[in-house]
């Protein structure tokens, strides 16, 4: 037409008023109310048309409002099809995979655990179906169901021979959605030809930094049964022959072992130090005619020793009898208990032993029976012979116990050995030196895979005596004026041993790191959690 040009087309895209902007954001909040409503409507329909509503859910918090009549079977017993019989269970969500109309879940109970099956029926929803689904992992849950025999073995669960077919959920306590670690990874078996550990799916920090969930590890679990054990079967033992168990005090006027690697406290308005060994208070105990003691306590040393073997507290397992006439006595009764603790972790915690090299492979541990016994000369001989140049005063390296612990295992087929007379120099002031080379003691250690787990000796019984040795090595008579008090009265002749708890596990096990066996470690560079 006459007088049109293109710019006139420039009036369609003429920015809104404020009249049309306001319509607009009116009619979309409209639509969107409608959308909520119509979703409200559809969640309500869709909960009262969900007919399993009853059979699922999460908990309100238990507060112990009241006593449910309700007894929840431990998973390890499930171990037969019990037919129309239903049964309830507390554990973990340990896996969970949902597809199509089933969801198949995995209930974890300490290191036990058994295959779910939950399917979409008369009795089942998909509503019920889809929240088993959105469980977090590691969240605690209750399931009711009928325990069936498997159609084939369930390689992946502990109970491998039934499933669990599910007709009720209920979320106990829910797990956040973020794990700092996976089970899975932390579960993975180490790389039996990396003794340094480089290769671990889940570093040893971030294990430790997160320990409550790395201690939910089936490995973890058969860890700390078995160490429980080791201190059962020590109790067991020296019950047995007569001991009396006492505790002593953590909290002491000076240092147990002499040196300086003690932890200093405020104590009231003075300084006090943390007990370095209960060994004072055993040999007290035994001038006090208890004759056979042993405790079990906590230990500390304040060592900047970052290895494999050194924690700054540890759980000491210590002893002490009297004697007739021979500390051989006590080097005999000691032999024979850790003979009859092997055996009884060996044949009580097999399956224990079997889950943890499952993880962290190793050969089994060997012993004899009785102990084999060699007195020290005869160990720096057999290291000699290998090479090793060593004076007949000097104490044994690390390197030279490992060593050691070879050479005796191809030669006698033994990972448990004991070292009788030490070097008089390298014991403590309360050791009592043999009576025909002012050089030796009457001490011993004994030693698993090559490594030292005890230490123990006849200790001096005479007062006069023990204040002159302890005067020889520079120590302050005045702050252990109470521990030689004691002997002033009499007290016969004894003899005894400390021994480190989680060295032992660690050693038995085969593992490569205390840390390992140590529930939360203490060393110079962790003091948490």
């Amino acid at each position: 037409m006459p007088g049109e040009t293109a710019g006139d087309d420039t009036n369609a895209a003429a920015p809104l008023s404020k009249k049309a902007l306001k319509k607009m954001a009116k009619d979309e909040e409209k639509a969107n109310k409608k959308k909520a409503k119509q979703a409200e409507a559809e969640s309500k329909q869709e909960e009262e048309d969900d007919y399993s509503k009853d059979c699922y859910g999460k908990m309100d918090m238990i507060q112990s409002c009241e006593k449910v009549p309700r007894k929840l079977v431990p998973v390890n017993s499930l171990e037969k099809d019990l037919g129309e019989e239903k049964v309830w269970i507390r554990g973990r969500l340990h896996t969970s995979r949902a597809k199509g109309k089933q969801c198949f879940f995995v209930v974890r109970q300490r290191q036990y655990t058994i295959q779910c099956l939950l399917s979409v029926s008369e009795t089942t929803s998909k509503q019920m179906i889809k929240f088993v689904a959105s469980i977090t992992k590691e969240s605690i849950i209750d399931v009711e169901g009928f325990i069936r025999a498997s159609p084939q073995k369930i390689e992946s669960c502990s109970q491998k021979n039934v499933e669990m077919h599910v007709t009720k959920v209920f979320v106990v306590s829910a797990a956040e959605a973020r794990l700092p670690l996976q089970i899975e990874d932390a579960s993975r078996p180490e790389n039996e030809n990396d003794p340094e550990g480089l290769n671990i799916h889940v570093n040893q920090d971030t294990r430790l930094d997160n320990r409550v969930i790395d201690l939910r590890t089936v490995a973890n679990q058969a860890i700390y049964s078995l160490q429980g054990g080791v201190c059962t079967l020590f109790r067991e033992y020296l019950s047995s022959k007569g001991f009396k168990e006492i505790h002593t005090p953590k909290i002491i006027s000076a240092a147990s072992e002499g040196g300086a690697n003690v932890f200093e406290v405020k104590y009231c308005e003075g300084l006090a130090y943390l007990a370095q060994s209960p060994q004072f208070y055993k040999q007290m105990a035994i001038a006090a005619d208890f004759d056979r003691v042993f405790t079990i306590g906590s230990v500390f040393r304040a060592e900047n020793s970052n290895t494999h073997r050194h924690l700054c507290e540890f759980i000491g397992l210590d002893l002490e009898m009297a004697f007739s006439y021979h500390y051989h006595e006590v080097v005999d009764l000691i032999g024979d208990m850790f003979v009859q603790m092997f055996k009884g972790l060996r044949d009580r915690y097999a399956d224990e032993i079997s889950a943890i090299h499952k993880q962290y492979p190793a050969e089994p541990f060997k012993f004899l029976e009785p102990s084999l016994r060699l007195d020290y000369a005869q160990g720096l001989a057999l290291l000699r012979e290998a090479g090793v140049e060593i004076g007949d005063e000097d104490d044994l390296s690390t390197p030279d116990e490992k060593l050691l612990g070879k050479i005796v295992k191809a030669k006698y087929d033994t990972d448990f050995y004991i070292l009788d007379k030490f070097p008089l120099k390298v014991r403590p002031f309360y050791t009592m030196p043999d009576p025909d080379n002012p050089k030796l003691s009457n001490s011993y250690d004994m030693f698993m895979r090559g490594e030292e787990i005890i230490s123990g000796a006849q200790r001096i019984h005479d007062s006069e005596f023990l204040a002159k040795r302890a005067s020889e090595l520079g120590i302050d008579l005045e702050k252990i004026k109470s521990y030689i008090d004691a002997f002033r009265y009499g007290a016969p002749p004894h003899a005894g041993g400390g021994i480190g708890l989680e060295r032992v596990t660690m050693l038995y096990l085969g593992l490569n790191n205390i840390r390992k066996t140590s529930m939360f470690p203490r060393d110079p560079k962790r003091l948490t959690p």
